[in-house]
């Protein structure tokens, strides 16, 4: 029996004999299934091959990213949050080593994992066995978790106090329970938001975007983005990362609103003429 990993989300599957004849999460329109056709890897594999690794740098203050090297599967960052009460993994990605637990375990461990939403649940729960860390994902993206886990709590409502500076919200969009997470006293106090790909920063780092699904370009409703501006609007920070270690640097609430009312407007044929 074995945890199979789909080699184009490099989410991680429930324990099987045989591999999945398919994968949940990219046999969906906000993902995809390779056009090479459906693949599996498992993590023991990925050791073996010694072809991975995993860098973990300082980014600021209290925060790291957490990437591998050569990318697999959809290629995400992580971000280890250091608060006063807690060390937070923020996203997770698949590839997880001896070498990576230890370099983790010299800054403090992991206490809890949240995830932005279901395409980067990767290998989740080898990271919190690793850690001894409970997974916070919003319920209404249950659906989604294709190996279950005790440590795994889902949250309701619209926002989840993980620590005294740290808050969960569920914002939507991509998926229904989508999430943020608003680090208060990070950037030097002015507040940091991690944002998965719920929110992209897109190549003009003064700007983001919102999207359904990013890789067949389907856009979300003006009123989603509507609704999920107002609902940042209420929420201070000045710097936002995304999953692609893309930076908003300052005044990163300002480019949500302004980048929210360019998306609409174009939506409602109201930016442009073509």
């Amino acid at each position: 029996m074995k945890n199979f990993i789909c080699t184009t989300c490099g989410v991680q599957a429930e324990k099987s004999a045989k591999e999945p004849k398919e994968c949940m999460i990219c046999n969906e329109e906000r993902q995809y299934v390779s056009p090479n056709g459906q693949t599996w890897t498992t993590l023991e594999e990925m050791i073996q091959a010694e072809k991975y690794k995993n860098e973990i740098v300082p980014a600021e203050e209290g925060l790291y990213t957490i990437s591998t090297s050569p990318s697999f599967a959809i290629g995400q960052t992580a971000y280890l949050v250091q608060e006063k009460n807690i060390n937070l993994l923020w996203d997770c990605i698949t590839y997880l080593d001896p070498k990576t637990i230890g370099e983790i375990k010299k800054l403090g461990g992991i206490d809890a994992i949240a995830l932005s939403h279901p395409h980067y649940y990767s290998a989740q729960v080898e990271w919190a066995e690793a850690f001894d860390a409970s997974i916070y994902i919003h319920e209404d993206d249950k659906e989604w978790v294709t190996r279950p886990s005790d440590r795994i709590i889902f949250w309701s409502g619209e926002s989840l106090e993980l620590a005294e500076d740290i808050v969960l919200h569920r914002v939507g969009g991509h998926f229904k329970g989508a999430a943020a997470a608003h680090w208060k006293t990070g950037n030097d106090g002015k507040g940091v938001l991690l944002t998965g790909d719920i929110i992209r920063v897109v190549a003009d780092r003064e700007w983001v975007t919102f999207m359904y699904s990013y890789p067949n370009f389907i856009p979300l409703p003006a009123s989603v983005v509507e609704r999920m501006a107002n609902q940042l609007e209420k929420i201070k920070f000045n710097r936002i990362y995304d999953a692609f270690h893309r930076i908003v640097q300052e005044d990163a609430g300002a480019a949500v609103q302004r980048s929210a009312k360019r998306y609409v407007d174009a939506l409602n044929g109201e930016l442009f003429e073509t």
